[in-house]
């Protein structure tokens, strides 16, 4: 005998996949907004079911800060969004190291 699954039907599971509520769109007002950012791009990675997401960031506020020092900036100004999904890969730049990455 089998565990009970948390989605009896697909129509279930295609439910309980797309209940975090979590958008490309939202995730991009919400770094834009939060961390000034001059260019968000992010990818979900999830097929749609908004669970993986792929985050490319551009913002001043990256300035003199690590990788490390950005990562946890992003992951402060979205606690919330992070929570509600399984997978989360922002890369962040700033608005020089952005420019010297397009023109070559």
């Amino acid at each position: 005998m089998s565990a009970p699954s948390a989605a009896g039907t697909d129509t279930q599971a295609e439910t309980v996949a797309n209940t975090s509520g979590i958008t490309t769109e939202s995730l991009q007002k919400t770094i834009t907004e939060k961390l000034e950012a001059k260019h968000v791009d992010i990818e979900d990675m999830s097929g749609g079911c908004g669970q993986m997401f792929q985050a490319m960031i551009v913002s001043p506020l990256f300035e003199k800060k690590n990788s490390l020092a950005r990562h946890r900036l992003v992951n402060s100004a979205l606690k919330a969004e992070i929570a509600a999904i399984h997978a989360w890969t922002p890369k962040c730049f700033t608005p020089e190291e952005w420019e010297r990455k397009q023109s070559q």
